[in-house]
């Protein structure tokens, strides 16, 4: 692989990291992030926890990671949607603040982009991976079918909807209009990369679930309202003004882009 862009001193990365009462975990996920030599920055937003969340990363003293506080709890995807305002790297990916990916992935997750050969990259749970925490079954089973639904929807043959860890050529995902709640932002970024008609990759990824009792937050209220906007955002929302607005710019990015010709 290219030695210019896996491994030499230029950082590229920007990583958006949502955070709500992660204070156990996101020390130890903070400083596995900013071992990787590829990180530009580290943007962590803290969605008004009520433990020391905010405090810990305050702390760190390095200048790759910025804090930004939201004024109220808005989910997981007001918190990207306000971490990608703050971004500059020209590779964007997405980072829980638990331990359940593991940043050791990052640079397989985002080498398909580095090369060029892709544009947006899904890590799978669900393909062949190093590891993965043995959980529960009926969330496998309800990904599953979500994955199917969308792919059907989409045309895309995803293995995993769902997973937490999506990069991006910045210049793809910039300035897309996030609408849903929560998370719904898996759906909607997949709606929307469909569209676009990208080149879509994935890689396999290690998943160490925690339970309930460790902090898990996703419940089925969630995977309720993912079939609504599994609907929503591949039927009517794609003819919405911001939507297309959205597509019009960026194929206008890539129709100017060098790395695409």
């Amino acid at each position: 692989m290219p030695e210019s862009k896996l491994d030499s001193g230029t950082p590229v990365l920007s990583v958006l990291m949502p955070a709500y009462n992660e204070e156990a975990t996101i020390g130890t996920i903070l400083h596995r992030i900013l071992d990787l030599h590829l990180v530009k920055e580290v943007i962590v937003v803290d969605d008004c926890s009520t433990d020391g969340t905010a405090n810990i990363v305050a702390a760190l003293n390095d200048a790759r990671v910025k804090l930004v506080r939201q004024p109220k709890n808005g989910g997981k995807t007001a918190a990207i949607h306000r971490a990608m305002q703050e971004a500059t790297g020209t590779v964007i990916i997405i980072q829980d603040a638990d331990l359940e990916y593991d940043p050791a992935d990052i640079p397989s997750v985002v080498e398909p982009i580095l090369l060029g050969q892709a544009d947006v990259v899904y890590g799978s749970r669900f393909l062949i991976k190093r590891a993965a925490r043995v959980l529960y079954y009926y969330h496998s089973l309800a990904n599953h079918g979500l994955t199917v639904l969308s792919n059907i929807l989409t045309n895309l043959n995803l293995t995993d909807v769902e997973t937490g860890y999506k990069a991006f050529r910045a210049d793809i995902i910039r300035g897309i209009p996030l609408a849903s709640k929560g998370f719904g932002m898996e759906i909607e970024l997949t709606a929307s990369i469909a569209r676009l008609g990208v080149r879509v990759y994935e890689v396999p990824i290690s998943y160490y679930g925690r339970t309930y009792e460790e902090g898990k937050k996703i419940g089925v209220r969630d995977g309720i309202a993912a079939l609504w906007y599994i609907l929503y955002f591949n039927t009517l929302e794609p003819m919405s003004k911001r939507r297309q607005r959205y597509f019009s710019e960026v194929r206008k990015r890539l129709a100017a882009s060098p790395e695409r010709e």
